[in-house]
This record gives C-alpha cells, structure tokens and sequence, in this order.
C-alpha cells in the first residue's frame, strides 16, 4: 500500500495487539515516513496464531523504520519474517533489548525450524512438509539491521519522525516511547508497562507529555496482591515436595525466570521452603540469565541501586543449568523432590512440553503458573481445569496439581498503570487501550474514564484513525 497524502495529516493504524493479548504491532504513517512501533508474534489459540502466516496488511518495504518497546517476542518476534517479506529499514530499541533480542529471536527461529522438523518426523502437521515461519537466518538477517538508543535521546528515526526512549521498568532494557511528528502529534506507546515494586528494575518512569497515548492492557481489570503470590508459591512447593513429588514451573524465559529464581532463594533463605535442586532448562533462559547478572554486576542504571554489584543473587546454592537436549533429558529421571523452571511461559513450545508430558499423570507432582496465561494456550487450558493436553502429538492426562499465581506477572495491574497515566504532565486527547483481552481492556477503558476523566478508546485490530495534535 502506497503512503497516503502528508496533507491529509496522520493515520495511526492498529496492525496487531488489539483485541488480544499478543502480536503488538502499531503503524504510524505520516504520509512522509511510516514508522512500526513494535512487531510482535501472535501467540495464544490457533485463529491467533494462524494470523502470523497471513499476508502482512502492509507493503513491509514501504516501512522506514521500526521501533521496539522491549525483547519479549509478542512485541519483537515477527521481525526475522518482517525482514524476509521486505523489509530493509533500521530497528530502534534500547541497548539491553539488543542484547535481548540477540538471544531471543535465534532461539524463536531454532524453535520454529525444530517444531517443523519434529512434526514432519513424527506425522502429526495438517501440512506437507511442515515449514517454519522464518529460518535462523532470517533472523541473523534482521538483527544486522539492530540500531542501540540510549534512554532520554531524541533520536530522528525517519523523516519528519523524532522518537525518545524512557524506562518502562517491565524487563531489562523495556521503554515507553515518546513519537514526535513534525507539525503533527506526539504519540506515546507504553510497551509493556512495569512495576513499582520490580525486585531488581528501576520503576516506570513519568509518561511523556502527548497528545495520544496507547496503553496497554494485560491487566487492565485486575490487582496483584504479591504477599499472597509469594506464600502460595511457598505453600505448593511444600506441599509437592512432601508428597515426593517435582513443581514444574512454566517460565517465560526473560525476566520471569530471574524474578522466580530470587523469590526461590529467599524463601530458602528463610527455611520456608526444603532447599531443593533448581533446574533451569532453557537455553533461552540461561542467555538471559548471563545477560541479568552482567547488568546487576556492572552497576546498569537499570538495576535497582541495592542489587547493583552483586555477584549472582539468582543461585540459592542449588541452581543447576542444564544448556545441552543430554542434560534436559536427564531430568526426566529425577526420582527425588525437585524444581524445574523452563520456558515457554504459557506452554506453547520448548522444553516445557517434555517436562508437562513426563510430570502431568502423576499426581504427587504441581504445575505452578506464575504469569499471563493467554486463551488458548496450554497453561490457559491448564487453569481452565482441563484433565487432558495434547502436546508432542499424543494426549497426555492431567493428574498433577495445577496451581495459578499470576501475580507474580511483572506487567503493572489496572491500579498501577491509572497511577502511571496519572503522572503525565497533561491530559492526552485521546487514549487507546491495546495490548489486552476484551474484558481486561474493557476494564482499563472504564477505569481511565472513571479515575482520570480522560477520553479513552479500544481499538478494533486492523483499524485506522487519524491522528493530530491538540
């Protein structure tokens, strides 16, 4: 599709991450310059997933740029397919999503090529033969294109585009991002917002003062209680351990695992919780793994000032790192009281699939989901009370304990992300609510009116509006 006419002012366009959890992708076309503002994998039941193989809506080689919030693949996992369609632009993110995003896009295009490999061994794809969206080249392609901002530096991203990153607090390297359009408006995203009480990240910082903000909306009709998470962590983990059995611990694999791994040793630390073996399996995982303590080391100002310089708070003294498919396998002979942390967070690929289906039928041993489970994934159905899962292409019963603690998510809930929006300088025009399911964005629209007084809309996926200052 060709650019609209710059007179005809801006067109916000709502490609991806409206509607529905995942996909984040937001189009900003100037009529001078078209910049993508994220470019995330859809995840989550088939029909979503199914929409990462659709034609991309747009020519990606009409695009300029793209600009990432953060490295977690439902805002950067379409990139390595972006670039095999077309496009040839620069990527803007933070220093740390660079490094991120290094790990996490060769991993998601290994996962994809060994799922398609696995699936035309074994028989079961409805297709022949089973492809990967995008190989590992692909996304060593799109990572060349990788361009590292420092936080608070304007930066002109395109023509007639100026854009600044600030901490959005959720994972390392995570932004809210500020777009100026010249002799149009300032637009601000805010990613994946974190938390103000995020055990090793600095808090979000203040929104920037615009004229339409996009927010999202993970939680949006929801409060976290983190007292309540920790003791129910606590509480499983005792209980599965006494009656002799393993907690399988779906993680997603940045932030999440290191969050999970310090909440572990203190309340080792504090004996309320056996001192078992803490296997970590997830290649993933254990990159992002270095890339925290590397941070936490050199004194990142991303880092909380408490935490900065120490050596390596994730190990309890127990924390075994199983990189090799050998030593993943080997796991599966544990007999004794043990814990397994592996991505992905919602079950729907890596690792975590051999560890649910050795651990499901027994019912000495839980499941413990400590994040965002999406509709139709795995860990949704698990919630939902399912006694059945396919995965790996058998049927596997559901007889291990199945234990929900999403507070331990480190997207900010409906009472934080109000009280984020309530910091900025002045009220926007206009607000859209994105990033969420229906009733959770539903949720954080009321809550935005009620609160804030504010004009807030949810999009529908596909839509174009325009856009303009106040």
């Amino acid at each position: 599709m060709t650019r609209h006419d710059a007179s005809s002012g801006t067109i916000l366009r709502f490609l991806g991450g409206a509607g529905t959890v995942t996909g984040s992708r937001f189009l900003v076309d100037t009529g001078r310059a078209r910049v993508l503002v994220d470019c995330g994998l859809y995840q989550g039941a088939k029909a979503l997933r199914e929409r990462n193989w659709a034609p991309f809506e747009e020519d990606p080689a009409s695009i300029d740029a793209v600009l990432l919030t953060h490295a977690h693949v439902d805002h950067s996992g379409y990139l390595p397919r972006l670039h095999q369609l077309g496009f040839h632009g620069p990527v803007y993110t933070s220093r740390s999503s660079e490094q991120l995003c290094n790990v996490l896009l060769r991993d998601s295009a290994r996962l994809q090529e060994e799922a398609a490999r696995y699936a035309n061994l074994k028989g079961f794809s409805k297709h022949d033969p089973a492809l990967p969206l995008y190989t590992e080249a692909d996304a060593e392609a799109v990572l060349k294109r990788f361009r590292a901002v420092e936080f608070g530096d304007p930066l002109d991203v395109a023509e007639g585009v100026n854009a600044s990153f600030a901490r959005a607090g959720h994972i390392l390297g995570s932004a809210t991002l500020c777009l100026a359009v010249e002799a149009g408006p300032r637009i601000g995203f805010s990613g994946d917002l974190g938390r103000e009480a995020h055990p090793l990240l600095l808090p979000p910082e203040p929104p920037a003062d615009v004229d339409v903000m996009l927010v999202e909306s993970t939680y949006g009709n929801r409060t976290h209680r983190e007292d309540h998470a920790v003791n129910r962590l606590a509480l499983a983990i005792g209980r599965t351990a006494a009656r002799g059995g393993v907690t399988v611990i779906p993680a997603f694999a940045v932030d999440r695992t290191e969050i999970v791994l310090l909440t572990l040793g203190r309340l080792m630390d504090t004996q309320r919780i056996p001192r078992l073996p803490i296997y970590v399996d997830s290649p993933m995982a254990l990159a992002a793994l270095a890339i925290y303590r590397r941070e936490i080391q050199s004194g990142s100002q991303e880092i909380r000032p408490e935490m900065r310089g120490q050596g390596n708070p994730f190990d309890p003294g127990t924390l075994v790192e199983t990189p090799s498919v050998q030593e993943s396998r080997e796991i599966n002979d544990i007999t004794e009281p043990a814990i397994i942390i592996s991505a992905s967070g919602m079950a729907t690929g890596g690792r975590i699939l051999h560890h649910l289906a050795r651990r499901l039928p027994d019912h000495r041993n839980s499941v413990v989901l400590v994040g965002y489970q999406a509709i139709g994934t795995r860990g949704h159905r698990l919630l939902s009370g399912e006694k059945t899962l396919k995965m790996l292409g058998r049927y596997i019963p559901v007889r291990a304990e199945i234990v929900d603690i999403s507070e331990f998510s480190v997207h900010a809930d409906r009472d934080e992300l109000v009280a984020w929006l309530r910091r900025a300088p002045s009220p926007p025009a206009l607000s859209f609510v994105v990033h969420g399911e229906a009733d959770a964005a539903a949720g954080l629209q009321r809550a935005i009116s009620d609160s804030l007084g504010w004009f807030a809309v949810v999009p529908k996926l596909g839509e174009r509006v325009r856009v303009g200052p106040r």
